[in-house]
């Protein structure tokens, strides 16, 4: 995750590159693959996307649906450059500033990975693994 509520948090802290779409406008698997390369800033990777379904996580007003897909590709964290995003910051001082999507990047084999994963998100660890077998 990006940006500055976010900066010097770890653990349960890391997200799956995500966006929003209009279903009328973009099939989920477009707006994956358009996330990846807004949020990265990499091209797309080749291969065959696996499709880890769909988790509904969050509660009220800040519930959403988020649909994952999995990809084996080489991809080299140094390479990363983040899309941006603005927002008010300090809060409530009027003042607007530019924060990466994304602040770090890293690979995490699936054990340490539940730990840095949001919780919401860690349902697809466990679908990663059962296709991996």
């Amino acid at each position: 995750m990006g940006g500055p509520l976010w900066a010097k948090k770890d653990t349960s802290a890391w997200s799956i590159p995500k966006g929003e779409y209009d279903p009328a406008e973009e099939q989920p698997q477009e707006a994956a693959r358009r996330e990846f390369a807004e949020e990265l800033g990499l091209p797309v990777p080749d291969g065959d996307w696996i499709h880890l379904d769909e988790v509904e996580y969050g509660s009220g007003r800040g519930k959403k649906q988020l649909t994952v897909w999995a990809v084996e590709a080489d991809l080299d964290p140094t390479l990363i450059v983040p899309g941006t995003f603005e927002m008010e910051w300090p809060p409530r001082s009027g003042r607007t500033a530019e924060f990466p999507e994304i602040d770090r990047v890293d690979w995490f084999d699936l054990t340490t990975a539940e730990d840095k994963l949001t919780k919401g998100q860690r349902p697809y660890l466990s679908r990663l693994r059962t296709h991996l077998a």
